[in-house]
């Protein structure tokens, strides 16, 4: 283990873990010499399990019990990765949400906060809305954001609690994830990444479906995203453990909005085959929530001193494509 390491002897905590970005930073750890990882997760689903196979750690925990073991067992932890959440953003059963967006989140800041552990969390992009006041992760425009569906809602209410605390653990970090795609999502069905869709499509079809616009002012396939491939966010997630720059908000994109014909034509590139693009109609349960455009304002970041490369659109399909989807392999 690296020096930079040698400070992390205890435990790390990572909630989500046997999800799509907690899977995926669990293996980082663990290829950056950390296996004194505390995993917990709703542990039921045995394609989620999948994503944990041949990764090394200390113990898992169950999502609910999580707060009573740590009270039996009092473990000496270094840092809490809180990545767990309830993503679905077509969930419109608001309580699902609160349990385990808001209140658990809450527990998890008031835990790091008294037992002085540093923290970061994964808020959401989906707290932007339709961008009415921009992505920037400006502090002050929190309160005013408008988010389109109960999951968005309930990222930024988390937010906006946190800005009302007066005590809070030693380092915070709360990081609005943009549209992440990458291996260890298999299980996540219609919530996967359009990247993870369009490669199946193309396999069995030959041919990728894109929902229409239905707004006059985009041309279909021209809706445009921050797409970011999940190793950055890892990098970043690491990065924020080893230095804890400023505590705060963090948006977490690449800074570029790019169009889903783009992507479609990237996952095509990566099977060397040439596009072919149907649109279909978008499901009417999510036509009114629908972002047509998110691009992340990343001169916060930037200016905490993180000055790593994202990964292109084209390089990091490219390399999900051909190194994960085609073997079917995890990260």
């Amino acid at each position: 283990m690296g020096t930079e390491n040698a400070k992390y002897s205890n435990s790390i905590v990572i909630t989500g873990a046997a999800g799509f970005i907690g899977s995926c930073l669990v293996g980082f750890l663990n290829e950056k010499g950390y296996s004194n990882l505390i995993l917990v997760d709703a542990f039921g689903d045995e394609k989620k399990l999948q994503n944990l196979q041949g990764k090394k750690f200390l113990a898992k925990i169950e999502r609910e019990r999580f707060f009573e073991w740590l009270q039996e067992t009092s473990p000496a932890i270094d840092f809490v990765f809180h990545i767990g959440a309830r993503t679905d953003t077509t969930e419109f059963n608001y309580s699902v949400h609160q349990h385990l967006n808001v209140e658990y989140s809450e527990k998890i800041w008031n835990y790091c906060t008294v037992q002085n552990i540093p923290l970061v969390y994964a808020s959401s992009a989906a707290t932007y809305g339709a961008g009415d006041f921009g992505y920037s992760d400006d502090h002050d425009i929190v309160h005013r954001l408008k988010p389109l569906n109960p999951y968005g809602t309930s990222k930024n209410e988390f937010d906006k609690w946190v800005q009302h605390q007066n005590d809070h653990p030693p380092f915070w970090a709360g990081l609005k994830f943009f549209n992440v795609y990458g291996p260890n999502e298999y299980h996540k069905g219609r919530m996967a990444s359009v990247i993870w869709h369009s490669f199946n499509q193309i396999k069995n079809d030959n041919v990728v479906r894109l929902f229409k616009s239905h707004r006059p002012d985009v041309a279909d396939g021209q809706q445009l995203r921050d797409f970011i491939y999940v190793k950055d966010i890892l990098k970043v997630c690491y990065w924020l453990m080893i230095h804890q720059p400023e505590s705060g908000l963090y948006n977490l994109g690449t800074g570029k909005a790019r169009s889903f014909e783009d992507l479609v034509k990237a996952t095509f590139a990566g099977l060397d085959k040439k596009p072919s693009i149907q649109f279909i109609d978008m499901p009417e349960d999510i036509r009114e929530k629908y972002q047509y455009f998110t691009e992340a304002k990343m001169q916060k970041l930037r200016n905490a001193g993180y000055n790593e490369e994202f990964y292109s659109l084209e390089a990091g399909i490219d390399e999900y494509v051909r190194n994960y989807l085609l073997a079917k392999k995890y990260c």
